[in-house]
Formats: structure tokens, sequence, C-alpha cells
């Protein structure tokens, strides 16, 4: 055999070997976000006022309020809703609300990551509660559903069925409107009543409330329309002489100085509940000084959690709390009802002032709040309503 003609493999020599480094391929999967916000106007069943809409002694009530949902949807086809009701009192709307989403970049705020989503969301502005409120509510809202439980689960807070009573509230009217909205809140089976103080006929719309409703209990609230604490006083005294009023909410101005407050405080026949004074967790030390309870609203801290943090430090300054609302749909009411076992009153009554409410979520049936009735188990427990 001619040597030459052997082929190379078979000579007994290795066969050429050739090197391939195997690239690893890393895919960083990138979750979008999608954020979509809509301006809803709510219709009020009867026209709406408190002390800070008296103009000249005239009343300038509402009929229609405007709040703002927010919807949040990823690629995984998970998705959360929330809802923002800005007040002028607050120096908020539905254009204030709307520019700052017009900032967020949905892709910095994920359904896994909620510290860093609302992290970024505070570098964006200082304040625009009503709007982090809403985007708060849908990512917990979402999160909740991505981890298959109720808010109020996953918050590690629970909630007790049939315990959660609301106050109704009546709004400022003239005295014989006032009668005949609160005996349809009556005959609704809604056993507390809360009343609006600081108009001009404040003697003559106790007296017509207390007249349609002889034994409801009565939570009073001026909204800052009493602007001394001798004038106050006046006025608390008085309504205490009826028996049946459990508290007085925001008597004075929340400028005004502490030593004011602390003067009230100590002479008051009544409990004193702050409102426009309690922000944030952050007020709860001065507020143990000034009052002896607070009202927290979500949409005035920026959302539950918030909200959660504001009530924890409101309770462990051996201050009574209360979980108030704006005019709200069920989205926001149902958010409330979520921290309800760390209260000791509701005020969640938003929903069953209007008639258009787009959304269902927790119910109220004479009074007590309860998700019984809820459409979905996970979440806010709210949906689109039928």
């Amino acid at each position: 055999m001619d040597f030459k003609s052997i082929p190379f493999s078979f000579l007994g020599r290795p066969r050429p070997r050739f090197a391939f480094k195997r690239r690893r391929v890393f895919r960083t999967l990138r979750l979008e976000m999608k954020l979509k916000h809509w301006r809803f106007d709510l219709a009020l069943k009867h026209s709406w006022a408190i002390a800070t809409d008296v103009q000249h002694g005239a009343l300038a009530g509402k009929t229609v309020y405007p709040v703002v949902f927010v919807e949040l949807t990823d690629s995984h086809g998970r998705s959360g809703l929330g809802e923002g009701s800005p007040s002028s009192q607050y120096h908020e709307s539905h254009a204030t609300v709307a520019a700052f989403l017009a900032r967020v970049e949905p892709a910095r705020l994920s359904f896994d990551d909620l510290a860093g989503s609302l992290a970024y969301l505070d570098t964006l502005a200082a304040g625009s509660f009503p709007a982090k409120c809403a985007l708060n509510l849908a990512l917990l809202d979402g999160a909740a559903k991505a981890a298959g439980q109720a808010v109020y689960d996953f918050l590690g807070l629970g909630f007790s069925p049939r315990r959660h009573v609301t106050s109704f509230t009546i709004g400022l009217d003239t005295p014989a409107r006032m009668a005949a909205k609160t005996a349809e809140a009556v005959a609704a089976g809604l056993p507390v009543l809360k009343l609006k103080l600081g108009g001009p006929q404040d003697r003559e719309t106790f007296a017509a409330v207390r007249g349609a409703a002889p034994q409801a209990p009565i939570r009073v609230d001026a909204n800052a329309a009493w602007t001394t604490p001798a004038e106050a006083l006046r006025h608390i005294e008085w309504v205490a002489a009826d028996g049946n009023v459990q508290f007085v909410e925001q008597p004075m101005p929340p400028s005004l100085p502490d030593a004011d407050w602390a003067w009230l405080k100590a002479r008051s026949p009544l409990p004193l509940m702050g409102d426009e004074s309690y922000q944030s967790a952050a007020d709860a030390e001065r507020c143990a000084h000034c009052f002896h309870g607070v009202n927290v609203k979500l949409v005035k801290t920026g959302g539950l959690t918030a909200g959660k943090a504001a009530l924890e430090a409101a309770r462990a300054r051996g201050l009574k709390t209360m979980l108030g609302c704006m005019i709200e749909s069920s989205v926001l009411i149902s958010a409330g009802a979520h921290l309800a076992e760390l209260t000791d009153y509701l005020d969640l009554d938003g929903n069953i002032l209007i008639t258009n409410d787009p959304f269902r979520g927790v119910c109220t049936q004479l009074g007590v709040l309860d998700f019984e009735g809820a459409a979905t188990p996970t979440g806010l427990r709210c949906s689109t309503a039928n």
C-alpha cells in the first residue's frame, strides 16, 4: 500500500480538534408596564357643601365631583386599579393629578417591587398625594392579585366581617334640606350620622337633623370653621349639651399654634379629632398633644401604604383613629376598608353619596361595611359594576 494513499485519519495521529467557545446569552426579561388614566365625574345624590364652601353667608354646593381612575397592566397580563379624588381644599384638581401622571414612566413601576416603585414616584414631585394615591392603590391591587390574596391579607391585617360600621355624612344645606337628607339616611338604616357644621345656620341645622334622627349618635365636623379657641369651645359646649355627640372633628384651622390646640383639648367636653391637621405619620407626635384622635384619608396621605403608616403611628401614641374619605367611588372606599382593622371609627361613605358608581367592591348594609358581596376575592376586591 502506498503510504501516501492512507487517509490521514488512519495514521494514528489525533484528529485535529477545533475549540468552540460557547457564548452564554443572558436575556433580561423586561416586563412592560402600561399606564392608563381617565377622568370620571361622580354625580352626587344631593348638593354637597362643607364649611369651606360657605361664601359670604351663602352655600356653594357641588352636584358633580371629578375623580381620576388609573389602571396599570404589565406584559404578564396582571393589572391593578386605583383612584385619586383631588380636593380644592388641598389645592388639588383633576388637572394637577393628570399633570403628575403624565410625568410617570410606566416602565419604572412594578407589581414585584412596590418599595422601588413608590420611591420612584417620590422623586417626581413632593406632595401630589391624590395622584400617588391612585398609583399606590393600583400597585397594591396588582401585587395582591399576583399573590392570590385580598389586600387586607397581603398587608397582614385581615378583615372582620359584620363588625365595621361607617357613619353617613349630612352635608351643609338649608335646615329643611338637611332634615330631609337625615330622614332618608334613617330610612336606609344608617345608624351613625356625621354632621357638617360651620355654616350660617348651625343651630337651626343641628336642630333639624336631631329632629329627624332623635336617637342617632352624631359626629360633628366643623372643617376648621371656628377660628379661635374661645369660639370653638363655645360651639363644642353647645353641641355637647345634646348628650349624644361622639366627638368634634377639626374645630379650628390647622395653622393655629399648638398652644391654642392644647388649651382647647384641656377644656373640651368632647373628644377632638384632627383631620386637616393630620396629613401623615410625621404629624403623629404633634397631634398627640393637640387632639384625642385623628382622621386618616388615603388621598391625603398618598395611598394605602402611607395611610397604614399614619394609622399605626397614631395608635402608637395613644390616639383614637378614624379612616375617612372624600367623595369617592367604590375603588377608594374599598381600599380604605382594607385598613379597617386599624381603626376605632370609620367614615367611608363616599360611594353611597353618589348615584353613578362605575365600580363594585365593599358593600354597605345598614351602615356595616363588608366584602361578602364582592365579585372578586383578591386585590382590592373591586370590579366594574354590572
